[in-house]
């Protein structure tokens, strides 16, 4: 299965996934470098992961995209109002690539955008929420919790081994608390995969039951 990983970060939604073929796109030079230690058999892209999916989309069978979240999210808003931040416009590029892929995607095709809880109402109805995500796709993907203590964002430190992820070994100038926080849990990765997975299966066995 060809798969295509935008906003990678450093791989957390990936980490469990399983015989797939893997293009991995994330802009932050430093940040790519870890994934490509994680995942040195995926092919990587330093660029533009908007751009990417645009030129690119008909090429893969799945497609997982994390757009950047500050700018929709409820605790960076509340910290703009206290002074904390500077008041930033949401960023369109999540939901220009939710319109974009509802219309353009194949039948053959999946996908799947994650993002935070907006501060404000979506401009487009979620499929599901998982954990403090919201997921949008052309699957369906059934509501679950995972069975693991909370994390919680505000104790996370740059020397923890988050999901298996050790950082204290780059000598990198990016905040290494950020990049743990903006992780998906790899179980949830796996989960959401898992059902496409089901989806797929269950595509094939009718059309083989069709032309028996």
């Amino acid at each position: 299965m060809k798969v295509l990983n935008l906003y990678a970060g450093i791989g957390g939604n990936r980490k469990l996934w399983t015989d797939v073929e893997v293009t991995a796109v994330e802009i932050n030079e430093e940040i790519a470098s870890i994934y490509s230690d994680c995942f040195p058999q995926d092919e990587l892209i330093v660029g533009d992961a908007h751009d990417y999916l645009l030129k690119h989309y008909k090429e893969y069978n799945f497609i997982w995209a994390s757009p950047p979240c500050p700018s929709h999210s409820r605790v960076r808003m509340m910290a703009s109002k206290a002074g904390d931040y500077e008041p930033i416009f949401p960023d369109m590029t999540l939901w220009q690539e939710i319109f974009f892929l509802q219309a353009f995607c194949s039948d053959k095709q999946f996908f799947v955008i994650e993002n935070v809880k907006p501060y404000y109402e979506p401009l487009i109805k979620e499929t599901v929420e998982l954990e403090r995500h919201l997921f949008w796709s052309n699957f369906r993907i059934n509501k679950f919790e995972l069975e693991e203590v909370k994390r919680h964002h505000n104790s996370v430190k740059p020397t923890d081994k988050l999901y298996g992820y050790d950082l204290t070994k780059y000598n990198i100038q990016h905040d290494k608390i950020k990049i743990l926080r903006n992780m998906v849990n790899p179980d949830l990765g796996l989960y959401v995969f898992e059902q496409m997975q089901g989806i797929m299966r269950k595509r094939k066995t009718n059309q083989t039951q069709l032309f028996q």
